[in-house]
């Protein structure tokens, strides 16, 4: 593994509610020099989550909600931001209440996943929740979101309707799947 470069100076270059892009003066171990951009977390020190929530071994809870950076409505798994001071647990098992009116007395790490690493700082964690019990959390959505439940062994279905595309919640499908089916 070669050694890692050094960060020699970073500096904010536009920002938004949401984004914040950054330089990176980078010195690699050559002492090739290069400057990155890359869009950093909003909130600095936390994260982000992405639910599994299964109501049995095969059965898993889906959302429907609208998706602005492609414009329309897409299938996918229940996710947000942790929240400082949050525990990726908790911040789970209040995403899952918000988005799905259920909360999990069992959530497992099942795995972490970047999204686009040379560009993007974000890292998303992946749970399980089981054991499932009703408990419904006012959330920011602007409308009621749509539960789907849908059998995790008819995940090629799934696909094939086209309305679940986001790479993310398809890893995740498939990794706890498999997971699952070793139990």
């Amino acid at each position: 593994m070669p050694e890692k470069p050094i960060i020699l100076s970073k500096t904010t270059i536009a920002s938004s509610r949401l984004f914040r892009i950054e330089s990176l003066h980078i010195e690699f171990s050559n002492g090739q020099q290069r400057n990155y951009e890359r869009l950093a977390r909003g909130n600095p020190g936390g994260g982000a989550v992405l639910v599994v929530p299964m109501m049995d071994n095969d059965t898993v809870l889906l959302i429907r909600e609208y998706s602005a950076g492609v414009h329309r409505y897409e299938l996918g798994l229940p996710k947000g931001k942790t929240d400082a001071g949050e525990s990726f647990f908790e911040a789970a098992n209040r995403e899952l209440k918000e988005e799905v009116g259920y909360g999990a007395n069992i959530l497992y790490h099942l795995t972490s996943f970047s999204i686009a690493p040379s560009y993007l700082e974000h890292m998303t964690e992946i749970i399980i929740a089981s054991d499932l019990y009703p408990e419904k959390l006012e959330g920011d959505e602007p409308e009621e979101l749509e539960v789907v439940p849908w059998k995790l062994s008819d995940i090629n279905s799934l696909l094939a309707t086209g309305e679940c595309t986001e790479a993310r919640s398809i890893a995740a499908l498939f990794m706890a799947k498999e997971y699952l089916s070793e139990r």
